[in-house]
């Protein structure tokens, strides 16, 4: 904690806080949120002990000390006395030279202070045993030697204030037994001498020893502050004039640090060279190589050592690209901020900013630092960087009040954040927090945190838990074989070359060059599907998934609102579809007529509603015809019904954004907040767009904005008269006819229909509205237009009741109905006002029929962000893998349960699916409280970033491969911490598409189903020659030891065994790692986390395809030297040409590990007939050509011997597929 203070401007008085009526219950309060903080601190990680100590020294200083309020509640003081005794005696250091935290003391200093200013938490001390305070308080390590004087110096004042205390009187009672001489010592000390007058100021504080200086207050949001209270506590900030600038040196040295996000960590290329060839598994090839060297096998040692050079390579390739991942950070700094400083204001680099600074903020500013907002004039701030929220949110400077110190972002409204930007409006502002302790500041550090923490995905663990076993195998091989060799009293030398050579056919060379080069396949696979893999090892990761994590704004849905629905007085709902192409000419209005809903038996129609009531009609004579669901005519808006007419009217001149065709991209910009801008596009999808209505006359005179308070926008519109429009000189003789103005409103609800007085009747007659003409011909048919719109229809036709409670009642069951589905429920009202000639437009405000009251309620309009197609499917998909969906969004919770239900996602009627969580309740639980939620949230609302990542790591926890998908920055650390973090390519930011190890190039959840479908294919390839593999070296190893132990000659040299290796193990298994997909992949549950490569299953089949071979092998080669009479090298030719050529002809086999190969075929990969081709041409080149035979020493295998060796091919094919046929009898799990 910091020491430094701020010396007072001269002249400045320090204000009285009291006064500011904080009184006793807000500073009750104000503790009771620290000392929750104190508790939760361990369990918590987002909750820092500094912040909060620094907190309660606040508190302490500048509302308690003094004697301002001697008297607080008892049982908090209990309470903070045993959150603050937690702390007091935490230690660092080494076991002979322990001294306490900076943390420990800040508590044990406030401990003193609160025992001294506080009557009840002295009582509360009272009560306390010596040994249980010093056990807490460990005095005897603030009297060593080598402590500061200010431990020195508050170890005598706790002596002496605990010396009040009957059963503490004995300072020895407080001090460890065989600590004591320090204690005596320091007590006769001088400074004890100096203390011993004292009644008061006890404790050691700087600022009290100089009471012209005053502590700033410590980084906080302060959302609970209203604006005189945090000017009261920036008491050096004026509103109007700001900082002064001799302050902000000082200020910086308080707060330790410049408003900037911290430079990301270079990469260090020694490093990840070093961590490459680490690696097990290129340990092992490294050792085989040392081994072949000791054994002048040069030839072989190249071999592997170009296997380790490639997999380095590929490796650090990957690890370096991963490396640039905190890179884009830097592009989040806003480089400059406009500041008051000394009354000027000025732009300063905003790295310069400090708390305290006054920030001035305008339109398409963005945000240099975390601000309190203190004046706001219709600010409105694009927060989806950091809550993934397209929406811009309404600002205040309301306090906001809470039990807890932590709400979600999206939920203060008096706050403005670092790196978002203002849509709207302008405002003034104070720092209060800057750098890292801003919200962008921790999610960079939160991104360290993870790249420090780099984890192995699941495939590089099995794989390394894999090359252990081997290497175990292989030194317990070793070991037999030469014990078997010198039992049978053989050379010891001899039989040491023959263990080693043995070792070296236990190493599959192959693995990781074919896994790695499996994955890349799927890396190109997956990007003709729109997905590209920036980490190699996710592909794999992908297929073990459990559990995917999703965002919802831009992710399972489109990110951009629509209107879906429009529902009007007269009972007659309107569907939007294509709501959100700002194309006009895509999508329809769907027209549900008001006789069709009131015939739906489940559509409530209370009593007293001034709708026609169903009559006892014979059925023949009613057009069941009409009351189908209709596509309205959008070429003739004339004919419309009135109430959508009007409807239409005030979205689209109750508005201000526009959207236009661009004549050179022939795309359609958009400009304006996106609510208005989905009610533009509808209108202009029906054709009564803003240009129609003006078109036919309306002007607008005066705008009433939209604010927080009144949660309403209302424009007042002149209807010209015909001749205005057309003839404006022949208006001139009319200067006295009535003037006619619409005042319309849109807004909440609940408060559009507070100011409605009246409600429009259905109509009663047929509409007399003229056709009119599309929007393209308006200029050309003024004259209707301005006729349609002042119609007798649509005017005095439509008659009006008096707004009653069953009225207000049943347009609140269709706005609930509406909300109930996820929408954005806007109220629309109008009201016409005639005057006897025109009004000035300064003068509207002050004429009060123009006012916002007494509108005639019109209907209400349903905006939403719809799903994207296919997600649905997708889903359900998922869930039939056994991969389970989750959504964690930054929205309202009922939204995105509508949402989260419509998907799939959740269900209210299925046991763990129906769980929903908010954010502030997360900030409520421990990591292991999370953990162990069941059932476990299938949707969680209103999430910070910081929950976001506990989500991740609490399934994690629980033993599930995560996925986490997202776009905006606040997703950025949880993408990181994930097992596979997915992000958007097109509305992505750069930092979480550099985080993530897989981009989506289509923003598409579904293409995250084809992703994991793949991720699955590259595993099942990977387990396929894998088995392949080890099924051809279990083979080599059983021969070996077979014919070791039946003291025969070994019948493959080192040489013949790595080429065998080569030829038969590295193209075959390359052609299985690019095998097609199995039909069932994804009807298969996820392979369980915890589940290795290799099942009992697998390593069944693996024994029993090596023993075959290998007894097979060694059978050809006795018949080769005691019947057949060969030399010991012509026996060896045929062992090699048999044991080579089963394992060409198992790889056919390994196309399924369960499956017959007569139901998967043997054409269906064509790369493994190529690859055979090769492997089979290669093997009859080591065998016949000249040099080439020489070097492995080979030679020619005669006819007898190839029957032999053909014979044995056919016996392997014959030994699999019964083996195969009995573990799927068995159910094996493989």
């Amino acid at each position: 904690m910091s020491k430094n203070f701020l010396s007072a401007p001269t002249g400045h008085q320090t204000i009285d806080i009291t006064s500011l009526a904080d009184g006793k219950l807000s500073i009750e309060q104000q503790i009771e949120l620290y000392v929750h903080d104190l508790f939760d601190v361990k369990d918590n990680k987002a909750i820092s002990l500094d912040e909060v100590l620094e907190g309660l020294r606040y508190v302490m200083d500048y509302r308690i000390k003094g004697g301002y309020h001697p008297r607080l509640d008892a049982a908090l003081m209990s309470r903070l006395c045993q959150a603050l005794l937690l702390f007091t005696g935490q230690t660092q250091g080494h076991l002979l030279r322990k001294k306490p935290t900076a943390a420990a003391d800040a508590a044990f200093f406030l401990f003193g202070d609160f025992l001294e200013e506080v009557d009840e938490f002295r009582a509360t001390v009272g009560q306390k045993e010596a040994f249980e305070l010093r056990q807490s308080l460990k005095l005897h390590h603030r009297s060593q030697s080598s402590s500061t004087n200010e431990q020195k110096r508050a170890a005598l004042a706790m002596v002496q204030l605990l010396s009040s205390f009957a059963q503490l009187k004995d300072w020895h009672e407080l001090v460890k037994p065989g600590e004591q001489d320090a204690m005596d010592h320091l007590l006769k000390s001088s400074m004890a001498n100096e203390m011993k007058g004292s009644k008061h100021l006890l404790m050691p504080s700087v600022n009290r020893s100089l009471p012209h200086l005053q502590l700033p207050p410590p980084p906080a949001l302060y959302f609970d502050r209203s604006v005189e209270k945090l000017l009261a506590m920036y008491a050096h900030t004026d509103p109007e004039n700001g900082l002064p600038s001799g302050l902000v040196p000082s200020l910086r040295g308080h707060y330790g640090m410049l408003n900037k996000l911290p430079d990301p960590p270079k990469p260090n290329v020694f490093k990840m060279l070093w961590t490459q060839l680490t690696d097990f598994i290129i340990l092992i090839l490294l050792a085989a190589a040392i081994v072949e060297a000791g054994q002048q096998e040069f030839n072989s040692m190249a071999v592997l050592l170009i296997v380790v050079v490639l997999n380095t390579i590929i490796g650090f390739t990957q690890e370096w690209k991963a490396s640039k991942t905190l890179n884009a950070l830097m592009n989040l700094t806003v480089p400059k901020a406009r500041v008051i400083r000394d009354g000027d204001q000025q732009m300063i680099d905003s790295e310069d900013l400090v708390p305290g600074d006054l920030v001035v903020l305008e339109e398409g500013d963005a945000i240099p630092a975390d601000l309190r907002l203190i004046e706001v004039a219709q600010l409105e701030v694009i927060e989806g960087i950091l809550t993934g929220e397209s929406l811009p949110v309404q600002k205040t400077t309301a306090p906001i009040k809470a039990k807890s110190r932590r709400i979600p972002l999206g939920d203060c409204t008096g706050n403005a954040f670092m790196s978002t930007n203002v849509a709207r409006g302008r405002a003034k502002a104070i720092v209060v927090r800057t750098g890292t302790q801003t919200e962008i500041g921790k999610i960079s550090s939160a991104i360290q945190d993870g790249s420090k923490r780099k984890t192995k995905t699941p495939v590089q663990k099995k794989l390394a838990k894999l090359g252990k076993i081997l290497v175990v195998i292989a030194v317990v091989l070793c070991a037999l074989v030469v014990v078997i060799g010198v039992a049978w009293k053989k050379d010891a030398r001899t039989m040491i070359n023959v263990g080693l050579s043995l070792a070296v056919s236990v190493i599959p060379e192959g693995l990781v060059a074919v896994t790695t080069v499996t994955m890349a396949l799927g890396v190109r696979r997956m990007a003709t599907k729109q997905c590209i893999v920036r980490t190699l090892p996710a592909v794999e990761s992908l297929g073990s998934v459990t559990v995917i994590c999703s965002d919802k704004t831009g992710t399972l849905t489109e990110g951009k609102m629509g209107v879906a629905e429009l529902w009007t007085a007269d009972d007659t709902l309107y569907r939007f579809t294509e709501s959100t192409s700002l194309d006009p000419e895509h999508g329809q209005v769907i027209q549900e007529p008001a006789e069709l809903r009131r015939r739906m038996i489940h559509l409530p129609r209370p009593s007293g509603l001034p709708l026609p009531p169903r009559t006892s009609v014979d059925e023949k004579t009613i057009d069941y015809a009409s009351m189908r669901l209709q596509s309205m005519d959008t070429t003739s808006p004339g004919a419309y019904p009135p109430l959508f007419r009007h409807a239409m009217m005030i979205a689209g001149l109750c508005n201000n954004a526009s959207v236009s065709l661009d004549e050179e991209t022939k795309t359609w910009l958009p400009v304006g907040d996106p609510t208005e801008i989905a009610l533009t596009v509808a209108c202009q999808k029906a054709q009564l767009s803003a240009g129609y209505w003006e078109a036919s006359g309306c002007a607008k005179i005066h705008e009433r904005a939209f604010d927080s308070d009144r949660k309403l926008m209302s424009s007042v519109y002149q209807q010209l008269p015909l001749n205005d429009i057309t003839h404006p000189t022949l208006s001139l003789s009319k200067k006295d006819s009535p003037v006619t103005y619409w005042v319309l409103c849109k807004g909440a609800p609940e408060e559009v229909l507070g100011k409605c007085s009246h409600y429009y009747l259905p109509p009663t007659g047929p509409a007399t509205i003229p056709p009119s003409h599309s929007i393209g011909s308006i200029a050309s048919s003024r004259s209707s237009t301005s006729t349609a719109l002042l119609s007798p229809t649509t005017a005095e036709q439509l008659a009006t009741t008096p707004m009653n409670e069953d009225l207000a009642d049943y347009v609140c069951e269709n706005s609930s109905a509406m909300a109930s589905q996820g929408l954005r429920v806007l109220g629309l009202a109008l009201k016409k006002v005639t005057r006897s000639e025109p009004i000035d437009k300064q003068a509207v405000e002050q004429d009060s029929r123009l006012d916002e009251d007494n509108f005639v309620f019109v209907g209400l309009v349903g905006l939403m962000d719809p799903p994207k197609q296919g997600v649905k499917e997708a889903v359900a998909t998922c869930q039939d893998a056994g991969i389970r969906v989750m959504m964690i969004t930054g929205d309202h919770v009922d939204t995105a349960t509508a949402i989260a239900e419509k998907l799939g996602i959740f269900n209210k009627d299925i046991a763990g699916m129906n769980r929903a969580i908010l954010g502030r309740e997360l900030d409520l639980l421990s990591e292991d409280a999370l953990m162990e939620l069941d059932p476990f949230p299938n949707v969680f609302a209103r999430v910070s970033p910081d929950n976001k990542l506990t989500i991740v790591q609490a399934l994690q926890k629980r033993g599930n491969i995560v996925a986490m998908t997202g776009d905006g920055v606040n997703d950025a650390p949880a993408i990181k911490s994930a097992d596979v973090g997915i992000a958007m390519g097109i509305a992505g930011t750069e930092i979480t598409k550099q985080a993530a190890d897989l981009v989506l190039l289509d923003d598409n959840f579904a293409t995250i189903v084809s992703a994991v479908h793949e991720g699955r294919h590259v595993f099942d390839n990977i387990l396929k020659f894998i088995v392949y593999l080890l099924s051809c070296n279990g083979a080599e190893i059983f021969l070996m030891l077979f014919c070791a132990m039946a003291d025969l000659e070994t019948p493959l040299t080192t040489m013949q065994i790595l080429w065998a290796n080569i030829i038969a193990d590295v193209p075959p298994s390359m052609a299985l790692g690019v095998e097609p997909k199995e039909p069932d992949l994804m009807q298969r549950p996820p392979r369980p986390p915890t589940r290795g490569v290799l099942t009992r299953a697998s390593w069944l089949i693996i024994f029993c395809q090596a023993m075959s071979i290998a007894g097979l092998t060694i059978a050809a080669y006795c018949v080769s030297l005691f019947y057949l009479k060969h030399s010991l090298d012509n026996a060896r030719s045929v062992a090699f040409t048999c044991i080579t050529l089963m394992q060409l002809v198992n790889s056919f086999t390994a196309r399924s590990v369960q499956s017959s190969m007569f139901k998967v075929g043997i054409v269906g990969n064509r790369w493994l007939l190529v690859a055979f081709a090769v492997s089979f041409g290669f093997m009859l080149l080591g065998i016949y050509a000249p040099r080439l035979s020489d070097w492995l020493e080979l030679t020619f295998v005669d006819g007898p011997s190839w029957a032999m060796i053909l014979i044995c091919c056919v016996l392997i094919l014959a030994m699999v597929e019964f083996e195969k046929s009995v573990i799927r009898r068995l159910h094996g799990i493989i």
